[in-house]
């Protein structure tokens, strides 16, 4: 790759002429998830080359070409990642362009701009770079390798490595560092934040550096976390949401009396505890939809007569349906409800308009219960509820 004249002449160093003053024993550790992306990323990138260096072509297919465009795929890369410090310079002098620093994304661009240049006339011209058959058939070969056994994932890693390291330049993914004597190498590799550990959770096959230890411990679908509804139960964290929203006695319920007027939601385990604490407003709820034209004191009285005549059978009911069925049985030994005519402040007699019964033989004179009025006139007050008969118009 020809690189364009800059300003500063650059001279390059001569290691050759350098004096080592001893042997040197680098770190070779890698950020182990870093390096399988890359690795797992190379078979599709040689699958796209390959399908579209033949396609169209009669005596050849993609498998007849898969050695000699993995070799030069390998070629290509390290070179691209050998001078990319240099294109990244010159980059940084041009113009606006953004260009991501991970190196799994400056590696996936290099595979991609390979497979582009290995692409054949017919590729470029036949609108096949768009066809869903394309895609099938790349998929196709991609399988193909791999139940072939062609190009292992532990030489792709290999190669994911040197590339890693041309690229990383800022030491982020690899360790660098470089010992005088294998001693001091083995006393640094257990401590070395790229060195590989297993997961320790039971059931995870999970690899990764230490240096990211804590980050797959916070996701890891199994290492044992307390319930996040706060009931006294510790599990995976996989089934946290199929216990939370099946079996967790704390998940939130709505109350059974919901659909009546009761708005409370309330956990599991505490449904029965709510429903006894609650059980006069209920009965209030139920007595509502019964008597709609009744003031909510005088239901307040019937509450309580339903509840000295029989409380426990009342407190056994756990629905709507239930509860009102109960009601209308002690409502019949009751008896008709006493309703409260409100107060008038007249002092006269006051006529208070009755429906007319049905029927017109009986004409007898009709008693209802009201406050006494207040006189006045009289500054005497009475302690007891007047009666005041009334006389039914014919």
């Amino acid at each position: 790759m020809d690189l364009p004249a800059i300003d500063v002449e650059v001279v390059p160093e001569k290691f050759e002429d350098v004096k080592v003053e001893g042997p040197s024993f680098p770190c070779d550790l890698f950020d182990t998830e870093v390096v399988h992306k890359i690795a797992q990323a190379l078979l599709p990138g040689l699958a796209s080359a390959c399908v579209d260096n033949t396609t169209g072509g009669l005596f050849r297919n993609p498998a007849s070409v898969a050695v000699d465009i993995r070799k030069e795929m390998v070629e290509y890369l390290t070179q691209r990642s050998e001078s990319f410090v240099a294109e990244s310079v010159i980059l940084e002098d041009g113009a606006d362009t953004e260009v991501s620093e991970h190196p799994f994304d400056l590696i996936f661009d290099f595979v991609d701009d390979f497979a582009s240049s290995k692409r054949n006339l017919f590729s470029r011209v036949s609108g096949w770079l768009l066809s869903e058959r394309r895609e099938d058939r790349i998929d196709d070969f991609v399988q193909e390798m791999e139940i072939n056994g062609f190009w292992l994932l532990g030489r792709r890693e290999a190669v994911a490595q040197t590339l890693l390291k041309n690229v990383d330049f800022k030491n982020a993914f690899h360790c660098n560092m470089n010992f005088g004597s294998t001693e001091e190498l083995d006393e640094h590799n257990p401590n070395c934040g790229f060195r590989s550990i297993n997961c320790m959770n039971e059931g995870c096959n999970s690899s990764f550096c230490a240096a990211h230890m804590e980050k797959h411990d916070s996701i890891c679908p199994f290492k044992i976390i307390p319930c996040e509804q706060h009931c006294s139960q510790s599990l995976m964290r996989r089934e946290m949401d199929r216990h939370c929203i099946t079996v967790c006695p704390m998940k939130l319920l709505n109350c059974h009396f919901y659909s009546i007027g009761c708005q409370s939601t309330v956990p599991h385990c505490m449904v029965e505890q709510h429903q006894s604490d609650n059980l006069d407003s209920h009965l209030l709820y139920v007595l509502q939809l019964t008597h709609k034209d009744v003031s909510a004191e005088d239901l307040k009285r019937r509450v309580e007569q339903l509840k000295q005549l029989s409380p426990n059978e009342l407190a056994e009911a756990k629905s709507v349906r239930s509860l009102t069925s109960k009601v209308k049985n002690l409502e019949s030994r009751l008896g008709p409800l006493e309703v409260t005519v409100p107060k008038t402040e007249n002092k006269e007699n006051t006529e208070v308009a009755v429906p007319e019964t049905e029927n017109k033989e009986n004409k007898e004179n009709t008693k209802i219960t009201v406050p006494e009025t207040e006189n006045k006139e009289n500054s005497e007050t009475t302690d007891s509820v007047s009666t005041f008969q009334l006389k039914l118009n014919t």
